[in-house]
Formats: C-alpha cells, sequence, structure tokens
C-alpha cells in the first residue's frame, strides 16, 4: 500500500506546475491534499477525480482558503468531513476515509504565524484535536493520518532551530503536545520511525522567502502519522523534490500492509 501526502499551497496553481501529470507514475493507493485553496465550483472534473481515482473533499467556506481532500483507487464505505467542531469545520481541515479496517485521513492543522489570534486558534484546534486522536487510537481499524500538521518536532526537523524557538511550528507548547500524541496516545511518527536520525533529507517545506529552498533551509512539518500496527509494515519514504508544485514536496511512505 502506497500512500502519499501533499500540501499543494493551492490545487489550482499545482496544477499548473504538473502536479496531475505527476500522479500516475506515483502507483499511488492513497493521495492526501491539503490546503486546496479552492470551493467545488473552482474544481476541474480532472482535479475532482483523476483518471483511476476517486476524489473527496472537505472545503473551506471562505474562498481561496485552506481545504483538504483524498484521491483513492477504492472507493470507501464511509467518508467523514470536519470534526464535528464548527468553528474548525468551517475552515476545510478534517476529512477521513472509512474502510473495513483501516481509516485514511487528510489533516491541515492552522499555521499561527500571522498573529496571536491564528496562534490561539491553533490551540484550540490541538486541544479538540488531541480529543479525537485519543478516540481514534480506540476506534479498532488502522489509522494513517496524513498531513501539514505545522509543527516540527524535534531539533532534527528543522534547519534553524535556534533562530525559530520562539516561532509558531517550533515553539514549546507545540513540540510537547507532539510528543504527547506520540507518547501519552502511542500513535507513530513513520517517517521518524523510519529514518531515525534523518535530518536535512527529511524536510517537506520551505519558506518562498530568501534562498530557503536552495540552501535547504527546511521544515519538517508534513507527516504521516499512524496507529502501531500498520506503522510497523511501513518499508520505505521518500521526498520529492524533482519538481516543484508548491512550497512544500510530496511525502510517500510504502506499507506492506494490505486492505
Amino acid at each position: 500500500m502506497r500512500i502519499i501526502t501533499a500540501n499543494l499551497n493551492g490545487i489550482r496553481s499545482a496544477v499548473n506546475k504538473g502536479f496531475l501529470d505527476w500522479i500516475p507514475h506515483q502507483n499511488a493507493d492513497f493521495i492526501c491534499l491539503q490546503e486546496l485553496k479552492a470551493q467545488a465550483a473552482n474544481m476541474t472534473q480532472v482535479m475532482q477525480a483523476p483518471h483511476g481515482y476517486h476524489g473527496y473533499f472537505h472545503y473551506a467556506e471562505k474562498k481561496g482558503y485552506s481545504g483538504v481532500g483524498v484521491y483513492v483507487r477504492r472507493q470507501p464505505d464511509q467518508v467523514i468531513e470536519g470534526l464535528g467542531v464548527p468553528e474548525i469545520d468551517a475552515e476545510g481541515r478534517y476529512i477521513e476515509l472509512v474502510y473495513d479496517g483501516l481509516s485514511i485521513i487528510s489533516v491541515y492543522l492552522p499555521s499561527g504565524s500571522s498573529g496571536d489570534h491564528r496562534q490561539a486558534a491553533k490551540y484550540v484546534f490541538m486541544e479538540r484535536f488531541f480529543t479525537h486522536l485519543d478516540q481514534l487510537a480506540r476506534c479498532g481499524r488502522e489509522v494513517v493520518i496524513c498531513g501539514d500538521w505545522n509543527i516540527a518536532h524535534q531539533e532534527i526537523d528543522l534547519k534553524n532551530w535556534k533562530g525559530n524557538m520562539k516561532n509558531s511550528g517550533f515553539l514549546p507548547e507545540e513540540r510537547s503536545w507532539l510528543t504527547r500524541v506520540f507518547d501519552e496516545l502511542g500513535w507513530v511518527d513513520v517517517y521518524r520511525r523510519l529514518y531515525p536520525e534523518a535530518t536535512g533529507e527529511g524536510y517537506t517545506w520551505w519558506s518562498n522567502r530568501g534562498q530557503a529552498w536552495a540552501k535547504n533551509v527546511g521544515w519538517r512539518i508534513d507527516y504521516q502519522i499512524a496507529t502501531p500496527k500498520i506503522a510497523a509494515t511501513a518499508t520505505e519514504a521518500s521526498i520529492y523534490k524533482a519538481e516543484r508544485f508548491s512550497d512544500h514536496a510530496p511525502l510517500t511512505i510504502d506499507y506492506s500492509h494490505t486492505f
């Protein structure tokens, strides 16, 4: 089973940069998308369902903002849009595809970098999501949660960690929350399980300012976080950098798990 997660920073922009042309060569079972920046009316037929795939989406109410989706070969038994929290769900941040014994989720945590009000909204999301993660961990299905978590967990997860200790995305409160997700709830950071000491090759996001991409001044904030049993079946992960579809790079992980 191959799963890809990709923050597109606008699906229309990513398509113009060749994202849909790239998909057929990946042989992926699931492609989780974040930051669509589109509503249904903006989506062409091929954006909604590339050849060989069904598409499912949770759009933000605000135009040109947020939104998540999943492309999948096999139709799910159930699709869950949102967390059931109106102020969070209005931003289009969560979609879950449910199969017999398996859930695949695309999630997009808020960024707090634009101001205190958005950092406060991020903390609200984290609090509500922690409860949901606890419930998911006990649901009896294997679960893989793909997405842009907007948190670099450890010092090895970003280039300039010393200079970002007071910045959103690397705040002590955010990092300790993610530690609790792993240590208290039992979720597994699949990439880090496979490559416990990887540094620069693990980055998935680079600022558009300065020469961050050219100098590989990046952050690892895009994750596949899974329940322990399915996480243990992960065999290989890769981050695609040969083309740039957005300011993030797609993260692909192969699992020996079948469904």
